[in-house]
């Protein structure tokens, strides 16, 4: 029970941490956290405490998890690969930009929760379960659009469960690694299909220059800029930014 109520609480703080956009347009008020760690302390309250900062570690990573960053910051790497460019753009400007696409996409989550759980918990009119149901409730509208059935039914094969009738009765440590596992095969298949035009590329120009005997010279320094001067005349980064939006619809 407690682990569940640590759980719902982990759901909670990935609910403020999504609706960030509307709380920016807001002034509130930190409240205070005051610990003792003197005498008089429970040893049960004192493992509770440290369990609580364990969770709240991992908010980041779950929020992560949690919403669309995965896929994007996973096609936008194989966007990177296939042009050939190692290290341009940097690691930094390619989370960056994920951070805000994946802001942009999650907005009408982040504003439902808000509207729905965080200000109503914020005024006093509904009580914390009630938010955390209604914050896992949204999340699970985000999720579950996203989430393949066979990823699901591999972890009630794996556990042996009965499968429930609708996908709103799976509980959330079974959709949460599901989510994950059909966002990372669409991610690859989105990163199979950037592949395919600038391989095509590589194969043309490692053919000519074999034509010509120049074994000696690595195909990569002359398809490089090929491949550049063909992405960018196509707008590359428009359309693939394009496609990854449109591909949460």
């Amino acid at each position: 029970m407690k682990t569940w109520k640590l759980t719902k609480l982990l759901i909670f703080l990935l609910g403020l941490f999504g609706s960030g956009s509307v709380l920016a347009q807001a002034k509130v008020g930190l409240p205070g956290l005051s610990v003792n760690f003197g005498q008089g302390v429970d040893l049960v309250d004192t493992i509770e405490v440290l369990i609580l900062f364990t969770v709240l570690t991992l908010a980041p990573a779950v929020l992560i998890l949690c919403t669309c960053f995965t896929r994007i910051i996973v096609v936008l790497s194989f966007m990177r690969q296939a042009i050939g460019t190692q290290s341009m753009p940097p690691n930094q400007l390619l989370i960056g930009f994920a951070l805000f696409l994946s802001v942009f996409v999650m907005r009408p989550t982040g504003e439902d929760i808000y509207y729905k759980a965080v200000s109503p918990y914020m005024k006093k009119q509904i009580t914390t379960t009630v938010a955390l149901d209604q914050i896992e409730k949204s999340l699970r509208g985000f999720m579950n659009k996203q989430v393949r059935k066979a990823d699901i039914a591999l972890f009630y094969d794996v556990t042996g469960e009965t499968q429930p009738t609708t996908i709103n009765d799976v509980p959330i440590h079974f959709l949460i690694p599901a989510f994950i596992i059909s966002e990372l095969k669409t991610a690859f298949q989105i990163g199979f299909l950037l592949y395919i035009p600038f391989l095509i590329l590589d194969m043309v120009v490692a053919s000519v220059l074999m034509a010509m005997g120049m074994m000696m010279l690595p195909p990569v320094v002359i398809s490089l800029p090929f491949k550049l001067l063909l992405f960018v005349l196509v707008d590359g980064w428009q359309l693939v930014t394009g496609s990854l939006l449109r591909s949460f619809n």
